[in-house]
């Protein structure tokens, strides 16, 4: 096993990266809806539900609203929406049970499985972790209902930290946690958004991967961004390891900025048992 082999390390963003989010968020605002007897067009419904997430989740990531607040915004504007007036209390009865629907269509994209087991064919002693936006138990509760929490040696969720990305401080904080049990030099970023997830990534020092599995317009601002950090765009998982193998085969990567390449010392080693 080559020693830049051993070190590799492959983070991950969760939503919509491995887990099909933006598919779970859809059917369960169409399940929520049938159950409220709201009338209206479905895929405009599904719009509105996916605007008001991107308003009040980034109040909530934003230090404007606490996790519960923007969750009850939501339903109380979407609730108003369709002529349902909602206090409240109410408000956070009506996210609970349109939540169970969520939950219940929780799955990863089809090749979330295939790529992880790619990459540690591609990479012997590959290690894996996410970096997530919001709050750790319930992106651990996310991870754990998926089968897949056992499968990264690392979660390391805003919430729990109190920066969020693409805080450069986040990517460092990854990377410190693996390198006090083993050496790091080659780490990936991946993830969905290009400005939170590959370029947050990339500024920090590690290699960003920006999976646009939508065709996501790019302005010209954009690209030249794009390819000012060096970020790698791929549009599913089943391109990760060949690109990455692309990428690292004839280069030495030192360690991100902030997180030296060494294993533990003795007394780090005793203190984790």
């Amino acid at each position: 096993m080559s020693a830049t082999a051993a070190r590799a390390v492959v983070l991950f963003d969760l939503d919509d990266t491995l887990m099909a989010h933006r598919e779970a968020v859809a059917t369960g605002i169409v399940d929520h809806m049938l159950e409220r007897a709201y009338e209206g067009d479905v895929e405009a419904a599904q719009r509105l539900w996916h605007a008001l997430e991107e308003e009040h989740y980034h109040s909530y990531l934003d230090g404007r609203m606490s996790f519960e607040g923007q969750r009850r915004a939501r339903a109380r504007d979407f609730a108003r929406a369709h002529g349902d007036v909602l206090d409240d209390p109410a408000s956070g009865a009506w996210f609970d049970r349109y939540f169970e629907r969520y939950r219940d269509a929780w799955a990863l994209h089809g090749d979330a499985l295939p790529a992880l087991d790619r990459l540690r064919r591609a990479f012997p002693g590959v290690r894996f972790g996410i970096i997530t936006n919001g709050e750790s138990d319930f992106q651990r509760a996310k991870l754990e209902r998926l089968g897949i929490l056992d499968r990264f040696e690392h979660v390391i969720a805003s919430g729990a930290l109190g920066v969020t990305k693409p805080d450069r401080r986040i990517f460092e904080h990854a990377i410190a946690s693996f390198a006090e049990s083993a050496p790091v030099s080659h780490v990936a970023y991946v993830g969905d958004r290009l400005g939170t997830d590959a370029l947050g990534a990339a500024a920090a020092g590690l290699d960003g991967v920006w999976i646009d599995r939508w065709a996501t317009p790019v302005a010209p601002a954009e690209a030249s961004a794009i390819a000012a950090a060096g970020v790698v765009v791929i549009t599913g998982l089943d391109e990760l390891a060949p690109r990455l193998s692309e990428l690292w085969a004839h280069r030495t990567h030192p360690a991100p900025e902030g997180a030296e390449a060494r294993g533990p010392a003795p007394e780090e080693r005793s203190a984790n048992g």
